[in-house]
């Protein structure tokens, strides 16, 4: 059985109830967070959690938990579900109150709820490469808050699905922004390329991780967009995730990215990154 955090308090799935006047039903009104778990262990949590609170600042929302607390959450429901590779799920929802846009008057009680579970490493498409395809970037402006409006999202992860590929590859007035769910890089003579952190993008942990690994490894990184035509002309394509870890694109609609296969830049920061995590889950 599947431990949760709900209402204060660690219960099964099936001791769940979800008001049907939560705005999170009604609005996607709140706010969430994936963090990674390896070897039973939290990793960038810090940086997820304050992210989670940054979120909840920009649209006037009360988290009524510190970051300590939330972390505590998290490593309980680790325990108490076993989990060794896998990731906590943590969302905050405005509360629960009859239909209106504007917020409740007085304040009610945000919901709060998390869950932990198993999830292996995408091994393969780390090792070989994904297929991704194009899609008109049509979400909202405020891309950079973790927010739970996410149909945008799911229009675009589906049309690429639809078209046997893992990913889209976002683009609004023809530069490439992110992924559906990931944030996007290329590579060009040896320089990464990368989406600045403005509203239009997710400023992604693993991301940061990234930026982070560019400058130990000093490899030459631009936080400049690139366009969409000169997403077909970069050496290398690569996306990152919280659960994807850095993984190389082969593909953007049907046409292959440089050889066709995972590029030697990636490769440098998918075996950096890999020195981040327990070497028995990277041997896995």
């Amino acid at each position: 059985m599947t431990t949760y955090f709900m209402d204060d308090q660690f219960t099964e799935r099936e001791g769940i109830t979800i008001s049907v006047d939560d705005r999170g039903y009604y609005f996607g009104d709140g706010i969430y967070e994936v963090i990674k778990v390896y070897d039973g262990e939290l990793y960038t949590a810090k940086e997820h959690i304050e992210r989670l609170f940054q979120s909840a600042s920009k649209v006037k929302m009360t988290i009524p938990y510190t970051e300590g607390q939330l972390m505590e959450v998290a490593r309980e429901l680790i325990a108490r579900n076993g989990i060794s590779v896998g990731h906590i799920y943590l969302q905050v929802t405005r509360g629960s109150s009859p239909r209106t846009h504007q917020f409740p008057a007085p304040a009610v009680a945000p919901v709060v709820m998390a869950y932990a579970v198993n999830n292996p490493r995408p091994v393969a498409a780390i090792a070989d490469g994904v297929a991704v395809k194009s899609v008109e970037d049509i979400r909202w402006l405020r891309c950079d808050i973790k927010s739970l409006n996410l149909l945008g999202n799911v229009l675009a992860k589906q049309e690429a699905y639809e078209a046997n590929c893992v990913e889209a590859l976002l683009h609004r007035d023809g530069a490439v922004t992110e992924g559906s769910s990931s944030n996007l890089f290329g590579i060009k003579n040896g320089v990464i390329y990368t989406h600045p952190a403005t509203n239009l993008i997710l400023n992604g942990i693993t991301r940061r991780v990234v930026l982070g690994l560019c400058q130990d490894l000093g490899i030459q990184l631009e936080e400049q967009s690139f366009t969409f035509e000169e997403a077909f002309e970069m050496d290398e394509l690569f996306l990152t995730s919280t659960t994807a870890e850095v993984t190389p694109i082969i593909s953007v609609d049907g046409r292959k990215v440089g050889p066709g296969t995972p590029g030697a830049v990636t490769r440098k920061l998918q075996e950096a990154f890999a020195l981040q995590i327990p070497t028995s889950i990277v041997g896995e």
